[in-house]
């Protein structure tokens, strides 16, 4: 079976290590796993057998391929056992230091012509290389766990790193059945950094009291199709896990208001909340599974006041003809009467706000999130602000459940949910194409591949509308006076004049 590289070394034999080890070896590369501790890298060689096993088992693998796979794993028992190898994947610990230590020592044993790569997800690949005799075949080569299962590969280029590496490793990724995309060396690369957006809007929204983590879950999932709520996600990778990344990349990017991290997870890591493998983070977890708390049933209510709508509420053509497939008693005056149920669809801005631009009784005006075709989602979403009345609430709630569709009631939010977090999503995807960090393409294969998103951001930010999305952006500036929000100028430059975010400058 040709290969670019025929003899690798994988040092460091952790979860990692062993992916990496497994699907080089089943690429037809001899692979020598070494761990400063032996037994590590026999226990690393029975569980990568163990999965081969598992897949023979399955189907998916012939007995003579595994056979001939494990042959080809070695341990060797020494670093200076790796002077024949052409590639070097680094896996250890994630200490500047010591990974630098460790590159210096392989310099004097592989030959001059060498690739020596670091599997870092938050180390500077610069940095790293600072001092290596020839820093222009190092690179960064990022897999995520496990790796067998997510297809998806960083190759990340250092200040000094030759195109020539870059394109070899590029190569072997698909070799070994992965996809590669080319990263500039940031903080983050691409998946961690477009990956800042989901998880550190959704606890802003939950800071702000406006809704309950697992609401905030079941919005996101349901209105706009992610596979994990945001609260899912974090006690799946653990708190000790994600709360330091985002410390990590807010620091390196010198506070960015973008990347600010929650005082919430600060607060849960010291506390050992740590999520599903403590079996306690935001859900309660028995035998493995989450403990949701029951949705409260929509409120019954036999005396519904009449509707009448914003003329400038976003997409009110559709919520219109909804109300009417609803049943509901529509009223067409230029303001509403003294009984009527007030409807707003904000873009962005809070409901409060808009009681008040529009004049309108804010006792009697709530808002729905319409920036989603309705026919696309599985749940609809309200707002009430502070002054809105416990009927007026509860007549909204029952009229938008009345054909079994999920409703869930928020508090006042500029954006509601899902608009401020795809809103956010879509500008930090923005602003790394605005720094070159990578093609938009590649953006989008890494966060499909790497997250599961249900699109790539830029596709999510031409698919609800980039001039839309740039509303949200300029008004939630607007409410909250944070430039978080600050749109960048990849958006407002193709929002304003309708691009596809996913177009190139030539």
């Amino acid at each position: 079976m040709p290969t670019r590289y025929k003899n690798i070394a994988v040092i460091g034999a952790g979860a990692m290590g062993q992916g990496i080890a497994q699907i080089a070896a089943q690429a037809g590369s001899q692979v020598k796993l070494f761990d400063k501790d032996p037994s590590a890298s026999a226990r690393a060689r029975q569980a990568v057998s163990g999965q081969w096993d598992k897949l023979v088992a399955k189907g998916k693998m012939d007995a003579a391929a595994a056979a001939a796979c494990v042959a080809r794993m070695a341990l060797p028992a020494t670093l200076a056992e790796l002077s024949d190898c052409e590639l070097v994947i680094e896996a250890i610990v994630e200490r500047l230091e010591v990974k630098k230590a460790l590159f210096t020592e392989l310099e004097s044993i592989v030959s001059a012509q060498a690739v020596l790569v670091t599997n870092t997800s938050s180390l500077s690949v610069t940095a790293i290389a600072a001092g290596l005799k020839h820093p222009e075949r190092f690179a960064g080569y990022h897999f995520f766990n496990p790796v067998p299962l997510m297809k998806v590969v960083e190759v990340i280029r250092g200040l000094k790193t030759s195109a020539d590496t870059c394109e070899g490793l590029t190569q072997y990724a698909r070799e070994m059945g992965h996809t590669p995309v080319l990263a500039q060396d940031t903080p983050g690369f691409i998946v961690n950094h477009a990956g800042r957006g989901y998880g550190t809007e959704a606890l802003r929204i939950v800071s702000e009291g406006i809704a309950d983590v697992a609401t905030i879950d079941r919005i996101l999932k349901d209105q706009a199709g992610f596979k994990l709520g945001p609260f899912e996600l974090m006690d799946l990778t653990a708190l000790d896990v994600s709360h330091p990344v985002m410390e990590s990349i807010y620091h390196q990017y010198y506070e960015e208001p973008r990347y600010r991290p929650s005082v919430i997870t600060a607060q849960r890591l010291a506390g050992g909340l740590l999520g599903k493998k403590t079996g306690e983070g935001f859900y309660r977890y028995a035998n493995g599974v989450a403990e949701w708390p029951a949705e409260a049933p929509a409120p019954v209510v036999t005396d519904m006041p009449p509707v009448w709508v914003s003329p400038r509420a976003s997409r009110r053509a559709e919520l219109l003809l909804l109300l009417k497939t609803l049943g509901a008693t529509i009223e067409t005056g230029a303001s509403p009467s003294m009984n009527a149920l007030t409807l707003v669809a904000p873009l962005g801005f809070d409901i409060t706000t808009v009681a008040v631009v529009e004049r309108l009784d804010p006792a009697r005006t709530v808002g729905i999130d319409m920036l989603i075709d309705d026919a696309q989602t599985k749940r609809r979403v309200l707002a009430t602000n502070p002054a809105t009345r416990t009927d007026m609430r509860d007549a909204a709630h029952a009229l938008f459940a009345r054909d079994g569709k999920a409703v869930s009631v928020i508090r006042d939010s500029g954006g509601f949910v899902t608009q401020r977090v795809v809103a956010h999503i879509v500008n930090i995807a923005s602003d790394m194409c605005q720094q070159g960090i990578c093609s938009p393409q590649d953006l989008e294969t890494a966060v499909t591949l790497g997250l599961g998103y249900p699109k790539g951001p830029l596709t999510l930010g031409n698919l609800y509308g980039p001039t839309n999305v740039l509303e949200v952006l300029f008004n939630m500036q607007t409410v909250y006076g944070d430039p978080r929000y600050r749109p960048s100028p990849w958006l407002r430059r193709r929002g304003a004049i309708g691009l596809s975010l996913l177009q190139e400058e030539s």
